[in-house]
């Protein structure tokens, strides 16, 4: 049984920068990060046009000179100048409403907001493949391979004391091997969760210490491929271009309420342009796939023109937890977002503004503040929540949160053709009580589904996931019956459809999570199956994706 000072939990930006701050101001600090990733940057995924201005408090306290270095103008080479926010009007019209955001910005409303001019266009797999080596450099013990499965938790003195880890070396019954070895549990003085969406222990601890959230977490998934183009088409397309596109294939007018969400463009490096598509996850119909939508947002008119003929190089999923404000999981005493010695940092928290379309300098300023209450709190650790969450009120944070608190209820309800444009009344409306997304599913047909399935079997090579075939299947299908007598009648089976790994077969009459070694980690699953019939846990620490340049 180890033991170590301050014990984080997730090797992304957020954890990482927690102990990059705190190990600047206080250099003999023990700070342990472990990952269940196989190698730095392996499970990060995002867009994503990034506020770098974060990186100036994170790394300026370590590094003066840090701009200059080779790899901070790897990461940060693409820098917007040319911001394109599309309606997609069918498969062939497009037209650019950037104008929208200027005018917005000149009235002081929030929509403006979504404006991306002068952020930047980061692979957060590189941004975190940097950021370890700075904090190892600091003298942070950066551990990948190690999957936490639980917390240890006391409930009489409300304080955690350790994070179990997974087991390692059980076969597919879960008998023990001679290779077997029992999960550690890894004691701490002071826990920082930093898993990233929809963390398996984080929920695990919202439920233990009795946080709340005043209104449910919402969630989206991302699909993404990195496809590579030639040299013409980069050049017409450009290296500073960002594009953000909504309405085909996911809604039109003539639609109306329809899903939320839309597709994405941005260079990613010479001659690689990224393409993806965000969809909530409340979305209704039965058959939809995300890798359909993101199908034809590629065959779009506007989108093709840069892709056509290119070779795709990478491919993930991920999800995005948009519930904003109020779904921020609180101590219901104190506010705080954590409990006594434990803090929950960036996508875990929630930490995503979705008016902005960004999240990552949201993780970071939360990492910056967790090294910091930490650091001002060594004679007091049962005070780390509240003093974290007081410095994210003074980091700004939470006021860029309360700013587009309402924003995907609005949505929700309203629909992305009434709720996104009435967004700019922001607080005037009410907090809508929005169900969960899996409560949404609903007999209807997706309009646009295309002739031909999507080859998701190409898409996980392209992710490099695997996972050692002998373990147990960490994707458990709760109750069988309910597939049989309810699901597979009413929707037919929608796992085997939206899962972008497919994971989810029927064999037999049965529908199973046949191939677990495919999966990305995106969860979309448990959160989406409606009948809240999946579980997802961690499988083995080193496996899952292993993304290089997402």
């Amino acid at each position: 049984m180890s033991k170590t000072s301050v014990l984080i939990v997730g090797a992304g930006p957020a954890g990482l920068a927690a102990a990059i701050t705190l190990k600047a101001e206080q250099p003999d600090a023990e700070v342990c990060v472990i990952d269940k990733a196989a190698e730095p940057g392996n499970h990060n995924l995002s867009g994503a046009t990034f506020q770098a201005e974060c990186l100036s408090t994170l790394l300026g306290a370590v590094d003066r000179n840090w701009e200059k270095s080779e790899q901070a103008k790897d990461v940060l080479a693409h820098k917007v100048t040319k911001d394109n926010v599309m309606f997609l009007a069918g498969d062939k019209f497009a037209f650019n409403i950037a104008f929208s955001l200027k005018l917005a910005k000149r009235l002081r409303i929030n929509f403006a907001q979504m404006s991306h001019q002068g952020n930047y266009i980061v692979s957060v797999s590189k941004l975190t493949k940097w950021l370890t080596q700075i904090a190892k450099k600091a003298g942070v013990e950066v551990i990948h391979g190690f999957a936490a499965e639980d917390i240890i938790y006391d409930t009489t003195k409300n304080i955690a004391t350790g994070i179990k880890l997974v087991d390692q070396g059980l076969d597919k019954q879960g008998g023990k091997p001679p290779n077997y070895v029992a999960g550690e549990i890894v004691n701490a003085d002071v826990i920082i969760l930093a898993e990233g969406c929809d963390g398996l222990v984080t929920e695990k601890f919202i439920q233990k210490a009795g946080l709340v959230r005043k209104a449910n977490q919402l969630y989206s998934i991302g699909v993404k491929e990195i496809i590579k183009v030639s040299d013409e088409q980069f050049k017409k397309f450009t290296a500073e271009r960002v594009v953000h596109a909504m309405g085909y294939p996911l809604w039109t007018p003539v639609l109306g309420p329809a899903m939320f969400g839309g597709g994405v463009m941005h260079p990613v490096s010479q001659n690689h342009i990224d393409v993806g598509m965000i969809v909530g996850l409340d979305w209704k119909g039965c058959d939809f796939s995300p890798q359909d939508a993101l199908t034809n947002f590629k065959n779009h008119k506007f989108v093709k023109k840069f892709i056509d003929g290119g070779t795709v190089v990478e491919a993930g999923a991920k999800m995005i937890p948009e519930g904003g404000f109020y779904a921020l999981p609180r101590n219901p005493q104190t506010f705080a977002i954590g409990k006594s010695n434990v803090l929950i940092l960036g996508d875990a928290a929630g930490f995503v503004n979705m008016l902005k379309m960004k999240g990552l300098h949201n993780a970071i300023k939360s990492g910056i503040a967790a090294g910091q209450a930490i650091a001002r709190c060594t004679n007091n650790l049962n005070a780390v929540s509240s003093k974290y969450t007081e410095l994210l009120n003074m980091s700004g944070v939470m006021e860029e949160m309360k700013q587009s608190s309402r924003f995907r209820q609005n949505v929700a309800k309203l629909g992305p053709l009434f709720g996104i444009p009435l967004s700019v009344f922001g607080q005037k409306f009410p907090l809508f009580n929005v169900e969960k997304d899996y409560f949404a599913l609903t007999r209807r047909k997706y309009k646009y589904k295309p002739a031909k399935s999507y080859d998701k079997n190409t898409f996980t090579a392209l992710a490099e996931t695997a996972h050692r075939e002998e373990q147990p299947s960490h994707l458990t299908i709760i109750n069988r019956n309910i597939c049989a007598q309810k699901c597979t009648p009413k929707f037919n089976s929608p796992c085997i459809t939206f899962c972008p790994a497919g994971v989810y077969e029927t064999i037999g009459e049965q529908v199973k999570p046949a191939n677990p070694s495919n999966c990305l980690h995106c969860k979309t699953c448990q959160r989406k199956c409606p009948f809240d019939n999946i579980c997802w846990t961690a499988p083995e620490g080193g496996g899952g994706p292993r993304y290089k340049n997402m």
